[in-house]
């Protein structure tokens, strides 16, 4: 693998703890509750841990957009699955344009 796809990986991941942080809030109870406060502490830090090394090949922007535009998208969808959000017609389109919008960006780096 090269530096270039690991730095995708390491996107991807850092991704995936976003989603852990951002949805680990909500079981904290406003930070009252010890095991999801500690849980979510430890996918903020790994978030932005494994964050780093991709910087060292894609520009701090694009690795910030798909970090956080993957972390949206995810929490929006466990918004919708585990908390009955709505999902109405306009909530898919527009995770369907923050995912376009993360290929886009892939595709020009």
């Amino acid at each position: 693998m090269g530096a270039g796809q690991l730095a995708w990986t390491y996107l991807f991941l850092a991704s995936l703890a976003e989603v852990g942080w951002a949805t680990g809030l909500k079981y904290t109870d406003g930070w009252t509750r010890l095991w999801p406060s500690a849980w979510t502490v430890a996918a903020m830090v790994v978030s932005f841990v494994v964050l780093s090394p991709a910087l060292k090949t894609r520009p701090v922007g694009t690795a910030y957009a798909v970090r956080t535009g993957v972390g949206a998208v995810g929490t929006a969808i466990l918004g919708i699955l585990l908390f009955g959000k709505p999902a109405t017609a306009v909530r898919p389109a527009c995770i369907g344009l923050i995912l376009a919008g993360i290929v886009g960006l892939k595709l020009v780096t």
